[in-house]
């Protein structure tokens, strides 16, 4: 079972933390983590894009010139592709690029990436997190106290609303609850910084 040091705001340390090890235990699965990114990754993806084909540009509808005689190929519309301002062939269309990974696939994902951080030493676990009123001051004093010093995931058991104020004008920070948890936001930061009551209910959620 993984244990680590549980420090105050001041980071200083305050006691240790035996992590789950169903959770935070585990042996990443490269390929399922690869698989949850890509999933994730898709999902964001707006898949808008357009283009018009030949039966969607203006003009043609009728045959430019006959078909023998004048010395030039043989043309049906000047909306064929090859003619300037005709349709483009095989163009990109609306579409989902979403697809669907199974639940125990999902939830391996993120125990890989939770796991992942615990391996790596990246994971910085806090008695308590709140503040009195939102100021980015305080919150930039408190990563520094912590030795914080690039891209870091905060995750608090419910919603903080002051933290969420002062964490969100801080380049390379994001603030999470930890139902809102996710494999791409893990590996996208250098640091997991979680309080205990969220590694509690992370371990409710997914154990």
């Amino acid at each position: 079972m993984p244990k680590v040091t549980v420090y105050n705001v001041d980071g200083k340390p305050v006691s240790e933390l035996d992590l789950p090890e169903a959770i935070f235990g585990l042996q990443p699965n490269t390929h399922v983590l690869h698989s949850a990114v890509l999933l994730q990754q898709a999902s964001l993806r707006s898949g808008t894009h357009d283009v018009k084909g030949r039966s969607e540009v203006s003009g043609g509808g009728r045959k430019p010139w006959k078909q023998k005689g004048t010395g030039r190929a043989r043309q049906g519309s000047i909306r064929s592709p090859q003619w300037k301002g005709g349709g483009i062939v095989f163009g990109p269309t609306p579409r989902s690029y979403g697809f669907k990974l199974p639940r125990k696939v999902r939830r391996l994902a993120i125990k890989s990436a939770l796991s992942s951080k615990v391996i790596s030493n990246q994971i910085i676990v806090l008695d308590q997190l709140s503040l009195s009123t939102p100021k980015t001051k305080d919150f930039a004093k408190i990563l520094n106290n912590l030795k914080v010093e690039r891209k870091a995931l905060v995750v608090t058991a419910n919603y903080e609303q002051n933290v969420a104020l002062s964490a969100r004008n801080i380049p390379g920070v994001k603030f999470v609850a930890a139902d809102g948890i996710n494999v791409l936001d893990v590996m996208r930061h250098d640091q997991l910084i979680i309080t205990t009551e969220a590694v509690a209910k992370v371990e409710e959620v997914f154990a």
